[in-house]
């Protein structure tokens, strides 16, 4: 009996794979596909949770096969991380029309990803305090006790990490290590190393206008390529997104929820006024926040349901050039920044809210200003280097936690929930770096608003 319910769950599975192949195959909108797919594995994920409930062998074993279409949706983008963070950066230098551009293009788009990063950790302490979660406490069970131990462990590997260390670790001393993601800093590092194959670039086409026309060439060929496979896998956006919403859904812990009901809805809360934040930038460059997401969509919701801001790197690369306007070169930059610097959601709101709510335990007044200026200047210069594909946050928080020299329990205790509220932590990081691209490119007037304001200009997948 269990067999046979397995293979009719899957059965059921393969046949709304299939729906999503017809809908593909009539043309129907990409946007219109992930939001099937979206609503789909709700529904679908709901129902296993409603019938079997939390962690039921049915489920679990059915879970399994399921998950090589979500997570191997994931890996696919993960694979093309490294190879688009080089040759979008590089290629930012080699299409750039004015060398004096990239100056301006850096100092933005970092100004936005921190300058909304500091908002964020003000926005995550308010939200505590508005919701009275100084001080509190969580329950502590036998999963909340198996993480403690957990992050106690991994704390070792940051609490001797001062902020000079913890910039040295951004320098790659071995490319090709950090091209195969060795380290928790792999991505800037190769950002790093990408910057100064583009400045050296820069300086070969100055004195050998030859050899650096080759050069250019063949990282055009690589661009080019490189964005095919991407096209290649976004076609299977729409298919993952159904999994993974599916496995969300059929493996959430309904009590735990309810039990940090108040915690999530305040997280909610905070993260939607970095939202509203956003779409406060957006108006001060004249573009309609309500057409922003619109067209960003696509990418939001598969950040809402990967919980992987690398991941969403292709996506989110895409829709800046094609449906919002962004020139390539800003685009490329705020893509592959984005994904390792500010971070509003996970190493701006989250952190900040852990330390604000563990604060009143050691004797610390949260709304002494100091303590408030202190956490937000911490928050900020901690948002460096944070990793894009799943454990940011928690990497952040131990080190804001730790260089206030407050406890780390806390991280622990909110581990039945954490997935629920990554998902927003991570659709909100996603939108900052997209936020930061159309800033910045309207900022050196490099913004194309015509394709921004053509509802026709979106991803489609099927280039």
């Amino acid at each position: 009996m269990t067999t046979l319910l397995i293979l009719l769950i899957l059965a059921i599975f393969v046949g709304m794979l299939y729906v999503f192949y017809r809908m593909q195959q009539k043309h129907v909108k990409f946007s219109t596909r992930v939001f099937t797919g979206l609503f789909a594995g709700i529904i679908f994920g709901g129902a296993l949770q409603l019938i079997f409930g939390n962690g039921h062998e049915i489920v679990t074993q059915a879970l399994d096969w399921i998950s090589l279409v979500g997570r191997g949706y994931v890996s696919l983008l993960q694979m093309l991380i490294m190879p688009l963070v080089f040759v979008s950066i590089v290629s930012a230098f080699t299409r750039m029309k004015e060398s004096g551009n990239i100056g301006k293009i850096s100092v933005t788009t970092l100004a936005v990803l921190l300058g909304t990063t500091a908002i964020a950790a003000f926005i995550g302490i308010g939200m505590v305090m508005l919701f009275n979660l100084d001080g509190a406490s969580f329950t502590e069970g036998a999963a909340e006790t198996a993480r403690i131990a957990e992050i106690v462990e991994r704390q070792a590997q940051v609490e001797n990490l001062s902020i000079p260390q913890q910039i040295l670790s951004f320098i790659p001393s071995n490319v090709f290590a950090d091209l195969a993601g060795t380290r928790a800093t792999s991505t800037i590092g190769v950002v790093i190393f990408s910057a100064f194959v583009g400045v050296a670039y820069l300086g070969v086409k100055r004195k050998s206008p030859k050899e650096a026309e080759t050069f250019n060439n063949l990282m055009e060929s690589l661009y080019k390529i490189v964005m095919r496979i991407v096209t290649l896998v976004l076609r299977l956006t729409p298919y993952g997104v159904f999994a993974l919403m599916t496995n969300v859904l059929a493996t959430s812990d309904f009590e735990a929820i309810i039990n940090l009901g108040v915690f999530i809805i305040a997280s909610y809360a905070a993260l939607i006024l970095v939202l509203i934040v956003h779409s406060l930038l957006l108006t001060s460059v004249k573009v309609n926040p309500i057409t922003y997401f619109k067209k960003a969509f696509p990418a939001l919701s598969f950040a809402f349901t990967s919980r992987s801001s690398a991941g969403t790197l292709p996506m989110n690369i895409e829709t800046q050039r094609r449906a919002l306007g962004v020139d390539e070169a800003t685009a490329n930059f705020a893509g592959s920044f984005g994904i390792s610097i500010g971070q509003n959601g996970c190493a701006g709101v989250y952190p900040a809210m852990l330390a604000t709510i563990v604060a009143p335990t050691v004797g610390i007044n949260v709304f002494d200003w100091q303590f408030i200026l202190m956490l937000v200047a911490v928050v900020t210069i901690s948002s460096f280097g944070v990793a894009g594909v799943g454990g940011g946050a928690t990497f952040a928080s131990l080190i804001v936690l730790g260089s206030m020299n407050l406890p780390v329990a806390i991280v622990g205790l909110v581990i039945s929930v954490e997935p629920l509220i990554d998902m927003a932590r991570t659709l909100v990081n996603v939108s900052d770096s997209m936020v930061a691209g159309v800033v910045t490119s309207s900022r050196i007037n490099e913004l194309n608003r015509e394709i921004l304001n053509d509802p026709e200009a979106v991803i489609s997948g099927n280039e």
